[in-house]
């Protein structure tokens, strides 16, 4: 009988298109996923749904995902097949068999990413791939204050990359930490859920406050404008990484 499973996978999205399959490529998570479940399945056409559709260049490290499917295989030996045949940058951390009303993406109540960016001396030689070297060092609590400015609940049509006149860019974003440590400058975000670059647009918005390009008070004005032009410049995608996706 078919059983709901859940899979929390985390990658390094350095070489992939993205987690979504998408119509020219087959490097995309959700696509290497399916291929390995299809060959342990020994058919096609089972989907494996994430709980987000983390863009090109981008990382996780908790990573939800859920798929429908019968097996005689336990949740254990179904992470060690995946982890046997998958490439090197992506990994199954747990398998676990699920309700069968669990979906990963529509039952997700928060989610957590981390942006990171390098400001120390050196180079970030093994850290390249997950970071964004800023040309300047910008002030931290000038950040900090724009980023009170911009929790809570509102519309971020300024701060996504395709607004739709459709969906709805209300959001709620409960967290917002920024901190600086041995030369790595983090920014933390907690929300209900993101839209698309909206961490990334959110970043280098803060970002050109840190520089002293902007105000923090001009948080307010962007907010109103609903206007992604009036925001600030998207952040490298390799700065960012979910962390972790919330469910009741």
């Amino acid at each position: 009988m078919p059983q709901n499973y859940r899979f929390l996978i985390s990658y390094d999205g350095s070489r992939y298109y993205g987690w979504e399959h998408q119509p020219d490529t087959e490097m995309t998570i959700q696509g290497k996923l399916e291929a390995v479940l299809a060959r342990m399945l020994d058919a096609e056409g089972t989907e494996l749904i994430g709980a987000g559709r983390t863009d090109a260049g981008v990382h996780a490290l908790g990573m939800v995902a859920n798929a429908v499917f019968e097996t005689t295989l336990s949740p254990k030996e179904i992470k060690e097949y995946f982890n046997r045949y998958l490439p090197e940058d992506i990994c199954v951390l747990e398998v676990a068999k699920a309700g069968d009303r669990f979906h990963s993406r529509y039952n997700a109540i928060g989610k957590t990413y981390r942006y990171t960016c390098y400001i120390g001396e050196d180079k970030p030689v093994f850290d390249r791939k997950f970071v964004y070297v800023p040309e300047k060092k910008p002030d931290v609590q000038r950040m900090r204050e724009a980023a009170r400015y911009l929790t809570g609940e509102h519309d971020y049509a300024s701060f996504c990359a395709h607004a739709g006149k459709k969906k709805s860019t209300v959001r709620r974003v409960d967290l917002i930490e920024i901190e600086e440590k041995n030369g790595y400058l983090t920014f933390l975000y907690h929300g209900s859920g993101f839209l698309q670059y909206m961490v990334r647009i959110l970043t280098g918005t803060l970002l050109e406050v840190g520089f002293g390009d902007r105000e923090p008070e001009s948080m307010r004005e962007l907010l109103d404008a609903k206007d992604r032009t009036k925001a600030g410049f998207t952040a490298p995608a390799k700065g960012l990484c979910m962390m972790k996706v919330d469910y009741d």
